[in-house]
């Protein structure tokens, strides 16, 4: 008998989790909360990645967002449904949340924090710190006989972990995605940059008096085309000679979609709508935008500008960003691989792995994008192990016209034909009855799905 084997009887495990992202951490919750006995195993820190920089549980390492908190929207629809489940990713946010307009972001430490102080008290919880490099490891018998073994490892599966899946999942498909450097807040000239929301708006549309939750660096005309000449030519962190850099379109670095044209940053993170510079009293050509990380203000993320320059190229060119002369930074811009499967051809609708469904994959490894949409998968397969353990050998997924339904359907259900990495949005949910002229098309689909999620909840 191994350790493991050892470990999971002792502990009465019912089902294992391999990887505590927001994944792996919401898919341990929705089964401890359902008196299942789980057993939570992270490789960090025993052994961690380029993106990962500590040990707690759902670190966020791109942004400190979890999309908007406008209930008309899909990010917000899918809020509220995680909201029904008890969503543990989002009891935290909400104790961690800083301000951010309309935006739900958060203090990462204290959030992560919250996730992993909450996973290692309960009681039907097991966690353990190992890296694991087979599957086969994950091979524990129970007395319905192998326990179901849930895949959360995330877009930085290691090397031997994904290799020892190719029997069953061929070729990992991959992206490379970029990471926004966050500023030192006091090292920003802020009579220069400003504090102020697009259009000065709250989530009702009503117009605000507060100074807003942005800052906002301006260019003049001449300082953007300046900066745009030597973005051009900066030295950049390129990929392997084997390997195609494939970036995902919601994540993209600034050089990437610089090569668009020399305007196409104007239409993208550096767009001026909506906002007026207050020694001009006009908009400006151009901004960077700077999101809050912690309530204090003690840093700031650049907002959009995920990168792949080289470190000392990255300051050397933002300190031409008017307001950012001077800046010192936290964390400096960064390119890592995202390794994800090709779900359509390999799961079924409740994300088992069709050739051993014994394993289940949950997060972005089953290729959907985003902190908000790993965590939904993840508490979706928490959900169907525990109704697995109850009896029912298929429960249904949610209906597509759900948030939930509709992002799960877009792991199983989405295109052989160049499958890619999906956030949740109203194009994945189907209109129906609805008028897609209607004005009100946005509230009638959030309406219409929460009612529908009460009613697939309800079956069971």
């Amino acid at each position: 008998m191994t350790k493991l084997q050892e470990l999971a009887r002792n502990n009465q495990i019912e089902a294992v989790v391999l990887g505590a992202g927001l994944a792996g951490s919401e898919c341990a919750w929705q089964l401890a909360r359902a008196g299942r006995r789980v057993l939570l195993i992270e490789q960090r820190p025993e052994r961690s990645n380029e993106a990962h920089t500590g040990p707690l549980f759902a670190e966020l390492v791109c942004s400190n967002s979890l999309k908007s908190k406008d209930p008309e929207s899909a990010p917000g629809l899918l809020k509220w449904e995680l909201g029904q489940l008890s969503s543990l990713i989002l009891q935290a946010a909400a104790g961690a949340e800083v301000p951010a307009g309309q935006a739900l972001a958060v203090d990462r430490i204290k959030f992560s924090q919250t996730i992993t102080e909450a996973l290692e008290a309960h009681p039907n919880v097991t966690v353990l710190r190992q890296a694991i490099s087979h599957h086969e490891e994950l091979k524990i018998e129970g007395l319905r006989g192998l326990l179901p073994v849930v895949i959360a490892t995330g877009p930085l599966t290691s090397e031997d972990f994904a290799a020892s899946l190719s029997p069953f999942v061929g070729e990992n498909l991959y992206f490379y995605d970029a990471i926004a450097p966050i500023v030192d807040g006091s090292t920003i000239d802020t009579s220069v940059a400003f504090l102020q929301n697009r259009y000065d708006k709250d989530l009702s549309g009503q117009e605000i008096a507060s100074d807003g939750d942005y800052l906002n660096c301006p260019f003049t005309e001449e300082q953007f085309h300046a900066f745009i000449s030597e973005l051009k030519n900066a030295e950049k962190v390129e990929p392997h000679d084997f390997e195609k850099a494939i970036y995902f379109q919601g994540c993209q670095p600034i050089e990437a979609i610089l090569e668009r044209g020399d305007r196409s940053l104007l239409f993208g993170p550096m767009k001026p709508v909506g906002l007026t510079d207050p020694r001009t009293n006009e908009r400006p050509f151009a901004v960077v935008q700077l999101r809050k990380e912690d309530t204090e203000g003690r840093a700031w993320s650049m907002v959009g500008f995920q990168t792949k320059l080289k470190y000392p190229e990255q300051k050397r060119l933002f300190a031409m960003i008017p307001g950012l002369e001077n800046a010192e930074f936290y964390r400096m811009g960064s390119l890592h691989r995202n390794t994800f499967i090709h779900s359509p051809s390999l799961l079924d609708s409740n994300l088992r792995l069709k050739r051993a469904p014994w394993l289940r994959f949950a997060g972005q490894i089953t290729g959907v994008e985003g902190y908000l949409e790993s965590c939904a998968v993840g508490a979706y397969v928490g959900r169907m192990i525990d109704l697995e353990l109850r009896g029912q050998e298929n429960p249904p997924p949610p209906p597509q016209t759900t948030a939930l339904g509709a992002l799960v359907h877009a792991v199983y259900g989405g295109p052989q034909k160049n499958f890619q990495p999906m956030n949740i949005n109203w194009g994945l949910v189907p209109l129906l009855e609805i008028n897609p002229r209607d004005k009100q098309k946005k509230l009638r689909l959030a309406e219409r799905g929460q009612r529908q999620f009460k009613h697939w909840m309800a079956l069971f």
